[in-house]
């Protein structure tokens, strides 16, 4: 055994040379060794953050840690949407303040510690009107995607009369006409950039196009019109809305019989919708668009199947757009264009729509992308995923579709195509809606313990929807902790949140010869006496919650609950008798009851004479009460006497 393992441990040309060596009357003869052909690969180009992705994909995402623009801090990390986009905000505000300094005192930063020095941390450079400049600096400027700096210079060389080539002229129409001549934000504040687009987006209904402006003057001055001219300022003036005048342009430069691009047609496709007015009309305009495209051989891409099926979407007539999308996919299929998330997005948003018949495109589509990797090719896909978890839930209720779709959320790297934090957020709120309505309680409540709160903070509505679970499924041990979130997001003044969670408490009686509600009576009577703290506190705020004597009710029965919770309950009773003229509503009357019972148990005769007046005086049933008053207690005559100017001798009578 001992040979046979050292033998094995051997490389074979020396292990033929040890058996030769060895004493024993065996010989053999061994081949040279052959030589070895080393063959080098050729050389992998990588990206500076190949490494970093390498060793990112070993690790999964941990749902306990905040996301990585917050500070790992407990006391700074934000529980709530508001302080999310507070914090935010914030942190992007503290760069421009650092970015504004460096531009105000550039003499402070002149020095270049980085070899080779980094463009983005020196000072830029500041043109006036005395500024010496030259059609490099224009350049330098388009270059470097300065906008307002480029629109100076180029005035600049006009006024000193520096001619301007047109093939530099052409570059400034580029720069001018995507950005509509209005200086954007800079990349690096991306909070701050997406806020702004979104309510861009909120506020934009119509053409933004600035009619008569740089860009049409840049676009008159070069001569003679380029394929790339007309192309700069159709696409400029599309996405901008300035809808009428870009077909126009269009049409010119087939009259003149210039042939335009693939992608300067697929601008025009998407705004058809703002052209015409019927499906009909559109439809038509869209095939006459495609037409002329093939009779100028231009080969359609992603983009083209993608602002065809935009302009399919906008159709009222569903059944016209649902047979036009088939049939536009069928074409696209057989050109070889390989659809992406957005071209499924808009397949969604034809056959599922509200108000039409039930449509299970959305299997179809997941058994096409089920495992695969996406990367982003067009700007619509990153409303896939939030649209398919929509469907979902709103339009097919299935919660095996939304599992297949959170699973391909998190293939590879498909979650960078959720979108922004506002897409991520809708995406959650349908996934964790659908769950809480479909799930068993205790399967739902993994989930939620996962997603919530670092990747996920529920809005007041999904945040009902889950009492609304807890209370079909009786699964009151889960409040307290359902509680302690809605404290730490700011839904405590919620006053519809508030009934509904007291309701839950108070008919569901924790079970006492269940081991996980033993706890639960004095956890529920914490959770009101915090409740009711927090009221009293919101009075002195500008959006406050107004106690109700149903809310009031509750409360008091929870107290009366807990063992130890009667002077508390006493303090919440003596606040309902004094403000009771203030207070719209009375307890319910079980609430007084139970409170009577925890005052005889207490042998506290003057809190249950006091409840006894005050049923009385709110024409409430008071026998019941006056006659477990008397048997619960040995009266003192004073006591006795009141009771009957309360109610008279009629609690005497069995």
């Amino acid at each position: 055994m001992y040979l046979t393992r050292q033998l094995k441990l051997l490389p074979r040309p020396s292990l033929v040379r040890h058996i030769a060596s060895g004493s024993g009357t065996h010989y053999t003869t061994a081949a040279p060794p052959a030589t070895e052909h080393i063959e080098i690969p050729n050389r992998i180009e990588r990206s500076p953050t190949d490494l970093l992705q390498a060793l990112a994909s070993t690790v999964g995402r941990d749902p306990t840690a905040p996301h990585y623009k917050y500070h790992d801090d407990p006391y700074l990390i934000p529980m709530s949407n508001v302080a999310k986009r507070t914090f935010t905000l914030s942190k992007e505000a503290g760069r421009k303040a650092a970015s504004w300094i460096k531009e105000e005192h550039r003499e402070l930063f002149l020095h270049q510690e980085a070899q080779p020095p980094i463009e983005k941390f020196a000072p830029r450079m500041v043109y006036t009107e005395e500024s010496e400049v030259d059609s490099n600096s224009l350049q330098q400027m388009i270059a470097q995607g300065e906008l307002a700096d480029a629109v100076l210079v180029y005035n600049l060389l006009e006024q000193k009369g520096i001619e301007v080539s047109d093939a530099l002229k052409q570059s400034m129409l580029e720069l001018v006409c995507f950005y509509n001549n209005q200086e954007p934000l800079p990349e690096e504040f991306i909070e701050e950039r997406w806020f702004v687009e979104h309510n861009r987006r909120r506020e934009r209904h119509g053409k933004t196009w600035k009619d008569g402006d740089l860009a049409e003057k840049l676009y008159a001055a070069i001569e003679p019109k380029t394929p790339q001219s007309y192309a700069a300022l159709i696409r400029g003036m599309a996405k901008y809305l300035q809808c009428e005048r870009a077909y126009a342009l269009l049409q010119e430069a087939s009259e003149r019989q210039i042939q335009l691009d693939t992608n300067t047609y697929n601008s025009i496709i998407q705004i058809i919708s703002y052209l015409k007015e019927t499906a009909d009309q559109r439809w038509q305009l869209c095939n006459d668009l495609l037409r002329q495209m093939a009779e100028q051989q231009l080969r359609p891409n992603l983009g083209t199947l993608n602002a065809t099926l935009q302009c399919i979407s906008s159709f009222g007539n569903f059944k016209l757009a649902r047979g036009s999308a088939l049939k536009v996919l069928s074409e696209f299929k057989k050109l070889g264009v390989v659809p992406s998330l957005g071209t499924y997005y808009y397949l969604l948003i034809i056959f599922c729509r509200e108000r039409a018949p039930v449509s299970h495109v959305i299997v179809d589509i997941l058994k096409e992308t089920a495992g695969k990797h996406f990367k982003i090719e067009h700007p619509r896909d990153t409303y896939f995923f939030a649209t398919t978890m929509d469907v979902c839930r709103n339009h097919l209720h299935d919660k095996s579709l939304a599992k297949k779709v959170d699973e391909l959320l998190h293939t590879g790297n498909n979650y960078d195509l959720i979108g922004d934090s506002f897409k991520e957020s809708v995406y959650y709120r349908n996934y964790l809606a659908l769950l809480c309505q479909t799930e068993p309680i205790e399967d739902f409540m993994q989930t939620y313990d996962l997603l919530v709160p670092n990747i996920y903070i529920p809005e007041p509505g999904i945040m009902e929807e889950i009492l609304r679970a807890l209370e079909i499924n009786g699964a009151v041990e889960h409040v307290p902790r359902i509680w302690s979130d809605m404290v730490i997001f700011d839904h405590v003044n919620r006053e519809s949140l508030l009934l509904y969670l007291l309701r839950i408490m108070v008919d569901n009686r924790p079970n006492a010869d269940e081991p996980a509600h033993q706890q639960l009576p004095e956890q529920c009577a914490k959770v009101a006496l915090d409740m009711y703290n927090k009221i009293e506190e919101s009075s002195r705020r500008v959006r406050k919650v107004s106690f109700t004597g149903q809310m009031l009710g509750d409360i008091l029965t929870l107290l009366v609950r807990g063992d130890s919770s009667f002077d508390k309950a006493s303090e919440v009773f003596s606040y309902i008798d004094k403000q009771q003229h203030r207070i719209p509503g009375t307890p319910a009357e079980s609430a007084l009851s139970e409170y009577v019972e925890a005052s005889i148990q207490n042998k506290a005769p003057s809190q249950a004479l006091a409840t006894l007046q005050y049923a009385v005086e709110n024409n409430m049933e008071t026998n019941t009460l006056a006659r477990r008053i008397h048997e619960g207690f040995t009266l003192s005559e004073v006591h006795l006497a009141k009771l009957k100017s309360l109610v008279g001798d009629s609690f005497l009578d069995k």
